[in-house]
């Protein structure tokens, strides 16, 4: 479960390191008294905010960015009943078309990428869980 001023991980090599959540736009919401929260799990879009960059990367410290989340540590339901859950928050930063701004995507992602049709991302991918 991702929401605002949550971190993660990138999981491209983009250049960028590590994000800061500032709002999930595709996700799951609760009213919390007068306020709405947002969280987002695998497969949800967020803007974030990046918090560290390699010096020289197209992406730069400070910049918005919209990232496809691709890892939780919250355990996700199978449609058969079985949960899946990973060791780090982590997304994949995609530009206005939802393709990977990157060449390469690292570590595992879920499978619920292909029924939220991201099927570049998971064609990149290391792994899929």
């Amino acid at each position: 479960m991702i929401q605002a001023y949550s971190y993660l991980d990138v999981a491209d090599n983009t250049g960028a390191k590590k994000l800061q959540c500032i709002q999930v736009l595709k996700g799951s919401s609760a009213r919390t008294g007068k306020k709405r929260l947002m969280d987002g799990g695998v497969g949800d879009i967020a803007v974030c905010s990046v918090k560290a960059a390699l010096p020289g990367s197209d992406i730069k410290k400070g910049d918005k960015v919209r990232v496809v989340i691709v890892r939780t540590k919250y355990p996700t339901r199978r449609p058969d009943g079985s949960y899946v859950r990973f060791d780090s928050n982590a997304g994949v930063i995609i530009d206005a078309e939802k393709n990977p701004r990157g060449t390469r995507v690292f570590g595992a992602v879920a499978r619920e990428l292909r029924e939220k049709n991201f099927t570049k991302i998971i064609s990149l991918a290391e792994e899929v869980w």
